[in-house]
């Protein structure tokens, strides 16, 4: 069984048990989260596609941790035209594990 959620901007396939980083919650550590934004679940042969959204579909997670991801390298460059500039960032995020699935 797993499920299509929406979280933070981007589209997640999660199935339960999983640890996954989405964008930063500003909730503590431990904490239960809950996603209401259900796109799709698929159990077996049984699949409900929502019209944006199942209707009664939730998916619950727990909050294990914040941080930040590996940094990104932006390298601006022209050849021949003496330019090149470098910047990067780290951007911060909380991985929540998922517990279950609610149809």
């Amino acid at each position: 069984m797993y499920a299509i959620i929406a979280a933070g901007g981007k589209q997640y396939k999660v199935t339960k048990g999983e640890v996954l980083q989405i964008e930063k919650l500003e909730t503590a550590v431990g904490s239960e989260v809950e996603f209401d934004q259900v796109l799709m679940i698929v159990d077996g042969d049984n699949v409900k596609i929502g019209t944006p959204y199942v209707s009664g579909a939730k998916v619950v997670g727990e909050i294990s941790d914040h941080g930040r991801a590996d940094k990104i390298h932006i390298v601006k460059f022209r050849r021949r035209k003496h330019y090149m500039r470098h910047q990067g960032h780290r951007q911060y995020f909380t991985a929540v594990k998922i517990i279950d699935i609610k149809n």
